[in-house]
């Protein structure tokens, strides 16, 4: 439960830290970021989980994302992680969709990505233990969003957990990795060709087969590149229709893919994860 402050800075009435430890979970050293807003001593607050997409590291979304403001007036911790293990040792790829910053959030089972890339576990157990051990967050009182690749993320890991994400929200997010490219060719690669095992990592897939959340907001740019062949928010929203989860599927006029788009709509993620975590 030890880690290194690698900086803090105030911001916005709070403190914005970036932080190393040496993760069990991957093997590695990973980094993450925590913004804490000032808060009464002794007291808990909410804590909103952010998962990066394809090349990004925790950097991304603290330095672009425009979300301290909002969680000081919402009272709202707010953690970033990385998006994969990295280091000279731990396996690579040449593409930007594969390996180092692409680990998509999942425990691989194949070689040569299986003794470092177990991003389900280093984000489901290991790194909240962490923060929860050493912030103070309010551990009942949970969301979780994401982009893109972190959207993916975002989704099945509360479907997975619902019980502790009492929000979640997705910017631009990959729906149905088994049914588009840059799924298909992740999921592959880290768990093999057996389809079967590739469902726990699919949104859709956990829909159809049973997983529930209450409600749900995704916010999808319509000039977004990537939104036909890779992101497919359509196949989310008849899965959500068929299963009774209440989506909020906004598509936004001329938005693109990138930290422009997040940014704008980040306060309003905010205020959605924390009206559901003053409930918890």
């Amino acid at each position: 439960m030890t880690f290194d402050t690698v900086s803090t800075v105030r911001s916005h009435g709070g403190v914005q830290g970036v932080y190393r430890h040496a993760a069990a979970s991957t093997g590695t050293d990973m980094e993450f970021s925590v913004f804490v807003p000032d808060h009464t001593p002794g007291a808990k607050l909410p804590v909103v989980w952010f998962l990066s997409g394809l090349t990004c590291t925790h950097a991304n979304v603290t330095e672009k994302g425009e979300f301290r403001a909002a969680c000081t007036k919402h009272g709202v911790i707010l953690v970033a992680p990385d998006t994969s293990p990295r280091g000279e040792c731990v396996a690579d790829d040449d593409a930007y969709d594969m390996g180092q910053g692409a680990g998509f959030y999942v425990d691989a089972t194949r070689a040569p990505w299986t003794p470092n890339f177990r991003m389900r576990s280093y984000i489901e157990d290991e790194l909240p233990a962490l923060v929860g051990a050493n912030f103070p967050v309010d551990m009942g009182a949970q969301g979780i969003m994401g982009h893109s690749m972190g959207g993916h993320g975002a989704l099945t890991i509360a479907l997975r957990n619902p019980d502790r994400f009492k929000s979640v929200s997705a910017f631009a997010p990959i729906v149905a990795p088994s049914q588009v490219p840059w799924g298909q060719k992740a999921l592959g690669a880290y768990l093999g060709d057996d389809r079967a095992t590739w469902r726990t990592y699919d949104a859709v897939a956990l829909i159809e087969d049973g997983a529930h959340v209450h409600d749900l907001l995704v916010d999808q740019g319509d000039a977004d590149i990537f939104l036909g062949e890779q992101l497919r928010p359509e196949l989310l929203a008849d899965a959500c229709a068929a299963a009774g989860i209440s989506l909020t599927l906004r598509m936004q006029p001329g938005y693109d893919h990138s930290y422009y788009f997040i940014s704008t709509f980040m306060a309003e993620h905010l205020h959605w994860h924390a009206t559901r975590l003053r409930r918890a």
